[in-house]
């Protein structure tokens, strides 16, 4: 179960499972057994690889679609309640805006939806906020991608919600303006707003108070960060050489080490030990006639703790 900070629960899901029935009449498990607990004003995120079933949960807990079995509330009430709704802004995974229509437009289009009558000086205060002050006036199809996520964040916001579920919000957003969408967030945060978040980035997962690793539908993993990654059994060293995909293909095949990970210009590699783990790199190298430019042990990421545990999980299929 994930469970983030302390105080009140803003979201509780126990026991969540939903299916799908393809068009071939299979039955496909979209969530299985899920349950999860966020804490006022804090970010909880979901992390996994495509098909994990991370757009589901985040369908699921803010009421668009409802589980087959299991139960879901937010602020103590179904998140489909009138009230509850009221209090709750979704941000999808695809660009669901009208690129017709302007920046002011489009917050002003969601403003009425909302019923906020008096939008004007929500509008200023929000393109301040998401920088969109010089764009008001162009039409969202032809704003960057980094832009029409804000605009859209703009839109969620605009009716105040005290609750945010974000489907893959930085998903195709450039560096920059995946940075500038993480201060915007960090200062929902301090203004006490719940972040409900789904991510395919480790490394943006590592700024949540809860991480929740899926796959296959199921939760492998919740807890903070730092506890994800103790989890993980062994230790991890970081290989720096010449020919890198080479020495990946070497030391897979040598058959001595837990796991090898290509990342970037760099090898990690899972060992039970830090010292055997050393000898059998060195040893590989060498029978390869490869030399190792850098070879130490570095803390443990939790790309690295992900990749472990969904490893250990092919290797002992979970008991249902």
């Amino acid at each position: 179960m994930i469970a983030a900070g302390t105080g009140t629960p803003a979201l509780v899901g126990r026991g969540i499972r939903k299916t799908f029935r393809r068009g071939t009449g299979e039955v496909v498990s979209a969530l299985d057994g899920v349950e999860v607990e966020a804490r006022r004003g804090t970010l909880t995120a979901l992390v996994g690889p495509d098909g994990a079933g991370k757009t589901t949960a985040i369908r699921l807990l803010c009421g668009l679609i409802a589980p087959d079995t299991g139960h879901v509330q937010v602020f103590g009430s179904a998140p489909t309640a009138p009230s509850t709704k009221a209090r709750l802004g979704y941000l999808s995974q695809r660009f669901s805006l009208y690129g017709d229509l302007t920046v002011d437009e489009n917050i002003e289009f969601f403003a009425r939806i909302h019923g906020v009558r008096d939008f004007q000086d929500r509008r200023q205060e929000l393109l301040s906020f998401t920088r969109l002050l010089p764009f008001r006036g162009r039409q969202a199809e032809r704003l960057s991608g980094g832009m029409k996520q804000k605009l859209a964040l703009a839109c969620t916001l605009v009716h105040r919600p005290r609750i945010i579920f974000l489907d893959e919000p930085t998903t195709g957003v450039d560096p920059v303006s995946r940075r500038e969408f993480w201060i915007i967030l960090s200062q929902l945060l301090r203004e006490g707003i719940t972040i409900v978040m789904s991510t395919p980035y480790l490394d943006e997962a590592e700024r949540a108070s809860r991480v929740g690793l899926m796959n296959a539908g199921r939760l492998i993993a919740a807890a903070r960060p730092a506890r994800i990654r103790a989890q993980m059994d062994g230790v991890v060293l970081e290989i720096v050489c010449a020919d890198i995909r080479r020495a990946s293909a070497v030391l897979r095949q040598s058959g001595q080490l837990s796991e090898v990970q290509l990342f970037g210009d760099r090898l990690n590699v899972v060992a039970h030990d830090a010292e055997a783990g050393t000898q059998a790199v060195r040893r590989s190298f060498a029978e390869a006639g490869m030399q190792i430019d850098s070879l130490r042990v570095i803390p443990s990421s939790l790309e690295n703790a992900f990749i472990s545990l969904i490893r250990s999980e092919s290797e002992e299929p979970h008991a249902r």
